[in-house]
């Protein structure tokens, strides 16, 4: 049984370990150049119910303990004027809430689990032909190409594999613009103390400026708004950023001011929370190419699910994929709705003009949850 992975994301290697551990060979197709090609993101949070459960399958729980951070639960929520709404502070050193990992750690760790010939680079998947008798014919960009009895698409939220199951499409939900911040506690000492050891949310009306702590010192920071019609080029100045927080206490707009680089804005997208497809033999989905939601806590979390829950069912039966895939499917999908409709409430809560009121009730109501950072 050859298996092919598209992808090499959280979801893929955690699929492709779990199925190593069971002696079961997958390839990973990542079209990176390295792991080292670009940055993976800032830190996340792992649930114990579905990342650190896939971690546990992986074999991987120590490793992840000796890297993750327990002091990054921390939440500080504040009005534009800098006054605190909400202060969580996680048990120190405790392990049983939603302690963060830096996302390059992370997928670093999931790498060094798998053989060295696993992850093919430089692999972009251009096109998956269905064979006659059964499995596809990969092409790749620039030539390349491969076959496979069974294809997983772990290929993220513009899935190429995606179109081989479901017509389902994106839409945008908002707009997020990052920067970073280097050697803040040397540099800005009084932006690292303002976000503390974990995350920082500054809340007005239909737009938030937030900030997340870095396991190597440095700050991301992120500013979230609405979906519009604004071309995205216009996010890439500071200036204009400034210009849609002004009014607000300068303490908190430093932020955005001591970025190191441009600005980088994107669309945030998201798939209908129904999403599901006919199962098809030998091919399905994982992570954002089967369920893709708002970055509210879920979706990197359910993703290495997803590939653990997967390689659990091929290693259950290695002889019979085609059950195992409409196995994970049907579980997938029961799973998947709630929190897909959950994800896209909080992501509507945020933005919203009373998001702060929301915001602050929700907390007030669940004072020990950790907070939905993805």
């Amino acid at each position: 049984m050859r298996i092919a992975i598209a992808g090499g994301g959280l979801g893929g290697l955690t699929l492709a370990r779990v199925l190593h551990r069971h002696g079961i060979d997958a390839v990973v197709y990542e079209r990176e150049e390295s792991r080292s090609a670009r940055s993976q993101g800032g830190m996340l949070d792992l649930h114990p119910e579905s990342g650190q459960q896939a971690l546990a399958d992986a074999g991987l729980t120590g490793r992840f303990r000796s890297e993750a951070r327990p002091e990054g639960e921390e939440l500080r929520i504040l009005d534009p004027a800098g006054r605190t709404l909400v202060h969580h502070r996680p048990q120190p050193g405790s392990f049983s809430g939603r302690p963060e990992i830096d996302r390059g750690v992370l997928r670093d760790l999931l790498l060094d689990s798998l053989p060295a010939d696993t992850v093919r680079w430089q692999h972009r998947l251009a096109a998956a032909t269905p064979r006659p008798g059964g499995g596809f014919d990969l092409t790749f960009e620039g030539g390349p190409s491969a076959g496979c009895d069974v294809l997983i698409g772990a290929d993220g939220a513009r899935s190429a594999v995606r179109s081989l199951l479901t017509d389902a499409t994106r839409s945008a939900v908002a707009t997020l613009v990052e920067l970073s911040i280097d050697d803040a506690d040397r540099r800005h000492p009084e932006l690292a103390e303002l976000v503390g050891p974990g995350n920082l949310w500054c809340i007005g009306v239909s737009r938030i400026l937030a900030a997340q702590r870095l396991g190597n010192g440095g700050i991301r920071v992120g500013i979230s708004l609405p979906a519009d019609d604004r071309p995205i080029d216009d996010y890439r100045g500071k200036r204009a950023l400034l210009d849609i927080f002004d009014g607000w206490s300068p303490t908190l707009t430093a932020l955005i001011e001591a970025g190191d680089d441009a600005p980088t804005p994107r669309r945030i997208e998201a798939m209908p929370a129904t999403t599901r497809w006919a199962h098809q033999p030998g091919i399905t989905l994982i992570g954002d190419a089967a369920h893709l939601m708002p970055p509210v806590g879920e979706g990197a979390n359910q993703a290495m699910l997803d590939g653990a829950e997967l390689a659990a069912e091929l290693a259950a039966d290695p002889a019979d994929p085609d059950s195992a895939i409409r196995a994970y499917e049907e579980a997938m999908f029961a799973r998947i709705h709630p929190i897909a409709e959950m994800s896209a409430r909080v992501q509507a809560m945020m933005l919203a003009p009373t998001a702060a009121d929301d915001i602050v009730r929700f907390f007030t109501r669940r004072p020990a949850e950790p907070a939905p950072v993805d």
